[in-house]
């Protein structure tokens, strides 16, 4: 059942548009940028942004593959193997480069690999697996602190920055006058790196990789909240907490995204222990239907009625939760600000419904569209192929441009700004191409890919998925097969991600040491959701659903904002305190 108008051949008509999008932006890159990191779209110029390190090509590969487009990616992997280095004196983000470079880095190794991909390289051996290594070993000297969550930066020739180093006696004396903000990093920035070194682990024989990113998301969860919030900033030596902000977008948002990822990946019980309980947490303090707002993390006490843009990966991971109706809700609500502006901005007021002042651009973010495409595929709405459509009709409009695809600086008046980010041709691009495939038709690659069948699987264990009304569409990973605790020692693959990894050394089998804090706390309510563990399904079962609000149907005018919140539940801010400062945070994401 396809959207009003939108027949089979026009969704075929669209995924052609969305390639055509894809060529003038990468074709753009490799004119005009390559082997800069980014493209400046309207000057078709380059800029190295990362590392100086082809980032966009990198970040681009697998999209090259969903393509279909052999001839470019053999010749892209076969420039990288050739030419890319990592032993250059650069000081890097720990957490982009895991996300981008590592990344796309793995996952062009898995494809490149393996015959079933259809885009097997037979001269490929293993280059990009030994540049992923080389990258990580580099990275590790980030995550030797105290608490375990990682520096924010690395120098990919001498480690950690001199001045970081040797402020730890500094820092652990002095932490309470503020004097190592260079030893500050987000959740998001420490607790999203899992996925790529657990992948490499595996492919490695080297548990190192995931002992480090686990010991991370572990460090990072022991400090959480009475209530289980976590903050968005926090010193790494001392693991105080320098910004007590709880919430699901900037500085937090992909730290619960790969909590369950990584369960769903690895079959781990303890990340889906830990999702469960943040999962829960999260639901009860900062949901108010259908937004999402941020509170204090130890008193719940509101502090922030924003909405920002990469909240918008939430209803996207509620799909992959199974948890339906309120991920239909909220994205209607973030959808109708994507109808009001023509794009979402990095910040719109919830108290005022309107444009929060200094955060007027659209970036070209992906969550929004990632979510659209999770929902569709989860229960074939036409409002979801509407909402596509209207995305890329936007796109198209206003932040098309000479050489590719620009920045929308203010997306009241589409004002267009010289900067085309890796992720538009790695996430945002790939998820409308991803949407309009799946309504093209049965022969869509998601439902009749090399790997439809074969996630996961697992030879001593395996536990079917309950197959409720999400998953009965959810034909990627219908027979997924999750293994039990007892054999997770043994070899593991995901299709492609084949090889042993030593089992890590639990102090428990769940959870982890609560590190108490000082601070006052207001008494918790007593009526919380109850979020059951369900041990052998990736499906996060809630079991009391009338906490939720009342629900409206999916049908409901998507233009209609709903009223602003009430005046006495926002904060009186100034001005200059309504502004987010984004240098510091995890400000992207990659699936």
């Amino acid at each position: 059942i396809l959207s009003e108008g939108v027949t089979k051949e026009e969704a075929k008509q669209l995924r052609d548009e969305v390639r055509e999008m894809f060529y003038h932006a990468f074709d753009g890159y490799m004119t005009h940028a390559f082997p800069k990191d980014e493209l400046k779209p309207l000057s078709c110029g380059g800029e190295d942004t990362l590392g100086g390190y082809a980032l966009t090509l990198i970040d681009s590969l697998d999209t090259l593959v969903l393509l279909g487009d052999r001839e470019r990616f053999t010749t892209s992997v076969e420039w990288i193997g050739k030419n890319l280095r990592f032993d250059i004196n650069k000081t890097i983000s720990v957490f982009e480069t895991t996300i981008r470079i590592l990344g796309g880095l793995l996952s062009a190794h898995l494809i490149a690999s393996d015959y079933n991909t259809g885009m097997r390289i037979p001269s490929y051996e293993d280059e990009l697996l030994h540049l992923a290594e080389d990258l990580a070993r580099r990275m590790l000297p980030a995550f030797d602190t105290p608490t375990g969550i990682p520096f924010g930066s690395v120098n990919l020739l001498h480690g950690v920055d001199e001045n970081e180093s040797k402020a730890k006696p500094f820092c652990i004396l002095f932490t309470l006058l503020k004097f190592c903000t260079q030893t500050i990093t987000s959740t998001a920035g420490g607790g999203t790196l899992t996925l790529e070194f657990g992948v490499l682990s595996r492919l490695t024989n080297d548990p190192i990789f995931e002992q480090v990113t686990k010991n991370a998301v572990r460090g990072l969860w022991a400090r959480r909240s009475r209530i289980n919030l976590v903050g968005a900033h926090i010193d790494v030596f001392s693991g105080e907490w320098t910004q007590k902000d709880a919430g699901i977008g900037t500085s937090i948002d992909s730290f619960y995204e790969y909590l369950l990822k990584a369960y769903l990946l690895f079959g781990d019980e303890e990340y889906l222990f830990i999702f469960q309980e943040a999962y829960r947490a999260a639901m009860h303090y900062l949901y108010n239907d259908p937004w999402y707002v941020e509170v204090n993390m130890n008193s719940a006490a509101l502090v922030w009625p924003l909405f920002n843009s990469l909240q918008a990966f939430w209803p996207g991971l509620q799909v992959l939760a199974g948890d339906i109706e309120p991920a239909i809700r909220t994205h209607a609500a973030f959808f109708s600000v994507w109808k009001k502006y023509g794009f979402t901005p990095e910040g719109f007021n919830l108290a005022t419904f309107s444009v929060q002042r200094g955060q007027k651009s659209y970036p070209l973010r992906p969550e929004l569209i990632e979510s659209t495409y999770w929902l569709y595929k989860a229960t074939r709405n036409p409002r979801f192929l509407d909402a596509g459509r209207d995305m890329l009709a936007s796109l198209q409009s206003a932040a098309r441009c000479t050489c590719g695809y620009c920045h929308i600086s203010d997306v009241e008046f589409h004002q267009q700004e010289d900067h085309m980010e890796s992720f538009f041709l790695a996430e945002t691009v790939k998820y409308l191409w991803l949407l309009f495939d799946l309504a093209a038709g049965p022969d869509n690659l998601v439902e009749n890919g090399p790997y439809k069948s074969s996630i996961l699987r697992q030879e001593t264990h395996t536990s079917n998925i309950a197959k409720d009304s999400w998953v009965t569409n959810h034909t990627d990973t219908d027979a997924i097969n999750f293994p039990s605790r007892s054999s997770f020692h043994k070899s593991v693959s995901a299709g492609l991600i084949k090889g042993f990894c030593p089992g890590l050394t639990h102090g428990q089998r769940y959870g982890i040491s609560y590190v108490d804090s000082d601070d006052n706390l207001e008494n918790e309510s007593s009526n919380q959701r109850q979020v059951a563990i369900v041990k052998d399904s990736p499906v996060v079962v809630v079991s009391d659903q009338s906490t939720h609000s009342p629900q409206p149907h999916i049908d409901k005018d998507p233009d209609n904002l709903g009223e602003p919140m009430d005046d006495h539940r926002v904060p009186q801010l100034e001005a200059e305190e309504t502004q987010i400062v984004n240098e510091t945070n995890g400000s992207e994401r990659s699936d």
